[in-house]
């Protein structure tokens, strides 16, 4: 009898899949190299989001010092606050680009890389020939940022453009503060905004390659930056013809909606949005029920209008209460409501311990405390929060990739040229 198999027999059966969850996807960004020439704030935490996603990220510092924000204190356990935060994942190489040996290993770290970024002052990285226009003519694969204060050109090009002057430019401190004092936001806003618009913009940009194959130019100002930010003052005056008026904590169009100190010291802010929620207020925190329906309080224009008598009830009620029972009658009658933390405890926060957003992060040092990424990819590899670099500490180890010898290696470090 043959028992040769013919070719209409049916092929064997796939074999099932392993039971269990799949495997974690990578990180997007893994196999990705970036190299920026970065200092401060803006460049560096653009491309700390990049190294968090996987990204090979190549800090090219001066050697005299590195990037100046790594002086800008101390507590961090003895390294600068805010260096550690922006600087993580990322490898750190000292190179003299003023000195042309400098600049040629530079471009020897620009063939491998998918990725340039730099916020130079304003001319110098043109000319070092680092502007993004000329690197993107030498390596067309190759996204090139350029972050600036005020854009390339106007009559602001040249401006130094620190975040504060940047904040003041753009109106920002005009609508942060109280009625009397205008006030600059208590984070760096306008070097956040830049990079995160830079961030977004090297994904666009990374797109795009895998489409048509070229990199490009990136640009973003501080200034366009937070601008944006400002768009509702900006469309509200622009509109309406009038800038919204400082107001603290509290809302220019809604009360109350505003931060009342509590009997143990705290100060608890809530808001209501609409009458239906002043009528729970009133009944169930206040315990004032003929404030309910009271012409001078139950409509929202009415409890704006006066807007004095309004907190005052606030006040006196919530004074009378801790803020834990505050919030607790609070949250009871539905009224949105938050306490007004500190920065040391939102550092022990306990929704970000219930989440379980803290991870140690390795420095020269030794580890510290640093919150995940904002960007959750459920399914995904947990983002790379990579050590906090000494300066130059990658300096041999990635000249030498690029096939420089030890006594190389000592002769340009002898000559100041490399750290």
């Amino acid at each position: 009898m043959d028992t040769e198999k013919t070719d209409t027999e049916p092929a064997p059966a796939a074999e099932p899949p392993p039971p269990g969850p799949p495997p974690p996807l990578p990180l997007p960004l893994a196999g990705l190299t970036v190299v920026a020439v970065e200092q401060a704030v803006s460049a560096p935490f653009a491309t700390r989001q990049l190294a968090d996603l996987g990204a090979r990220v190549i800090k090219v510092e001066r050697p005299d010092g590195g990037d100046f924000a790594r002086a800008y204190d101390t507590a961090a356990q003895g390294l600068a606050s805010h260096f550690v935060w922006a600087n993580r994942g990322k490898e750190s190489v000292a190179l003299d680009l003023k000195d042309p040996r400098g600049l040629e290993l530079l471009h020897g770290l620009l063939d491998g890389a998918d990725v340039f970024v730099q916020n130079l002052a304003h001319g110098a990285a043109a000319r070092l020939g680092l502007d993004a226009a000329a690197l993107c003519a030498r390596y067309p694969r190759l996204v090139a940022v350029d972050i600036s204060g005020y854009g390339p050109e106007g009559p602001y090009a040249h401006k130094r453009a620190y975040d504060m002057l940047v904040q003041c430019e753009a109106g920002l401190v005009s609508v942060t503060g109280t009625p009397g004092r205008p006030v600059k936001a208590g984070i760096p806003a306008a070097d956040i905004a830049a990079a995160m618009y830079a961030f977004s913009g090297v994904l666009a940009a990374l797109l795009r390659r895998g489409t048509t194959g070229r990199g490009g130019p990136v640009e973003v100002s501080m200034l366009d930056a937070l601008a944006e930010w400002m768009g509702h003052p900006l469309h509200h005056t622009m509109h309406g013809g009038e800038q919204p008026v400082r107001t603290g904590l509290a809302h220019a169009v809604i009360a109350p909606y505003d931060a009342y100190p509590t009997a143990d010291g705290d100060r608890v802010l809530l808001s209501v949005q609409n009458d239906r929620e002043w009528r729970r207020l009133a009944r169930q925190v206040l315990e004032r029920p003929d404030l309910a329906e009271d012409p001078a309080y139950a409509t929202n224009a009415a409890r704006t209008r006066g807007r004095e008598k309004t907190d005052a009830v606030v006040a006196e009620a919530l004074g009378r209460l801790g803020a834990d029972e505050a919030i607790g009658r609070l949250e009871a009658a539905g009224i949105a409501c938050a306490r007004l933390n500190s920065v040391a405890r939102l550092a022990e926060h306990p929704q970000l311990a219930a989440r379980d957003r803290w991870r140690r992060v390795d420095s020269p040092a030794g580890p510290l405390r640093a919150l995940l990424p904002p960007i959750g990819l459920p399914g995904g590899a947990e983002p790379r929060m990579g050590a906090v670099p000494a300066l130059g500490e990658h300096t041999d180890a990635l000249l030498r990739a690029l096939g420089m010898t030890g006594a190389q290696l000592t002769a340009l470090r002898r000559d100041g040229v490399i750290a």
